[in-house]
């Protein structure tokens, strides 16, 4: 390394690979750009892909999410809309689609700050999976609320997607809930937590679907006499209904939906898994940049964003061959791996690196650099002829395998047989 270029360096370099598309252009210098910009999005598109390629062909769950990154000064699509952190800050939304089993951005794509629905990541969605072979494709989609809508459940359904969604809770899903919550048939999903499954058709549907009403134990019970609460005004009304077997516990009510015919105690774990997404977004906004870059056009702004996922896929895979026991996030792992003093030495036509390491951590350190070695030599003795691309296929199955021996086998097991048990497209 010689040098570093300046931030004014870099975007510029970033416009010459994602131009603005100004329709005040002449026609020449529009159609220019677009033909640049179309060849860039077509780079990062093969870039992202062939990072996590070889992980798609195990069984895997996609999650969809959006994140709000709050904007300064003077940026293209910056609005004012939903925004947690900072309210009333203008803002961007970046719609995520993530492999949630190793936790790995398939992609990402800016978009302005009003454009949270749904239906702004439908369309990448389903070009997504299209773009997969059977081998490749999801076994579930996943999401919250936001896309447990007729018109995501329609697409998915239309390609023979299966899905697990979130359902608002209007007033005719209330309804269920007020018919649902004194059956005795309630069946223990884990965590405290019971389910219980019906069928569903709500107004502008186009047929009825499979829903299961989970209860949870509501925090701070409540029991019967107890005035804790009493002069307060809740922040919001809330379904207070007591179970028929248990009159003194109150239950906070949520409804899911699906197309799959997995088992209720699996579908009430599934869901709850979905909250990891949440842990790679404060690991990319906050250790790898995602909410920390400004480009002042939303063509730059997107290449960024999908730059730093594929540099995100590449770290996570060369800690987990590190690591393949459990997965450390950046701000553990880059002073682990990156804190060291290499000296490179060449002799009898043999050369040698010598490390110092200047890290606390010292004998877990020297233990993952050498899971690393094991994974060099490996390369070396199965396909030392192979190309660079071939060469990177055989070194992601490597950390697949190494991942799952880590895997404990009571735990892989019932994952497997559920897949095959339920046919959901898995070979």
């Amino acid at each position: 390394m010689t040098k570093i270029i300046s931030d004014e360096s870099l975007r510029r370099g970033l416009a010459h690979l994602a131009p603005v598309i100004d329709l005040k252009l002449d026609e020449a210098e529009l159609t220019k750009r677009k033909a640049q910009l179309e060849k860039t999005v077509k780079w990062m598109d093969e870039s992202l892909r062939e990072s996590i390629r070889e992980a798609l062909k195990t069984p895997w769950i996609l999650d969809i999410d959006p994140t709000v990154k709050p904007l300064y000064g003077n940026q293209d699509g910056a609005e004012i809309s939903y925004n947690p952190k900072k309210p009333g800050r203008p803002s961007h939304v970046i719609h995520t689609y993530w492999m949630s089993n190793v936790r790995m951005v398939l992609d990402a794509e800016v978009q302005k700050g009003k454009d949270h629905a749904s239906k702004h990541s439908l369309p990448r969605l389903i070009e997504l999976l299209q773009s997969m072979s059977a081998e490749e494709l999801p076994w579930l989609v996943r999401g919250d609320s936001a896309n447990g809508n007729d018109i995501v459940m329609k697409a998915l359904e239309a390609i023979e997607q299966h899905y697990l969604f979130k359902l608002r809770q209007t007033t005719n899903v209330k309804k269920l809930i007020d018919r649902m919550w004194s059956r005795n048939d309630w069946v223990d999903v884990g965590q405290g937590c019971q389910a219980v499954e019906a069928k569903l058709k709500l107004a502008g549907w186009s047929c009825s679907r499979r829903v299961v009403v989970v209860r949870s134990p509501a925090k701070g019970e409540m029991k019967k006499g107890d005035k804790s609460t009493k002069g307060r005004k809740p922040k919001q009304q809330s379904l207070a209904l007591v179970g028929a077997s248990e009159p003194d516990k109150i239950w906070d009510y949520s409804v899911l939906i699906t197309n799959t015919k997995i088992d209720l105690v699996a579908i009430g774990q599934l869901y709850r898994d979905r909250a990891d997404c949440e842990n790679g977004f404060d690991e990319l906004k906050n250790q790898w940049g995602w909410g920390g870059y400004t480009t002042q056009d939303m063509e730059r702004c997107n290449l960024s964003a999908r730059a730093v996922a594929l540099i995100y896929n590449w770290w996570s895979w060369y800690v987990r061959l590190a690591h393949p026991q459990s997965r450390l996030e950046g701000i553990t792992s880059r002073p682990m791996l990156l804190a060291g003093i290499a000296h490179l030495t060449e002799h009898a036509n043999q050369s040698r690196l010598y490390l110092t390491i200047t890290h606390a951590s010292s004998d877990k350190i020297k233990s993952m650099i050498s899971n690393v070695r094991n994974g060099i030599d490996h390369i070396r003795q199965t396909a030392p002829q192979l190309a660079k691309i071939d060469a990177w296929k055989v070194m992601l199955n490597y950390i697949i395998k190494k991942i799952l021996a880590c895997v404990p086998k009571m735990q892989a097991q019932p994952t497997f047989q559920l897949v095959r048990d339920t046919g959901l497209g898995v070979g």
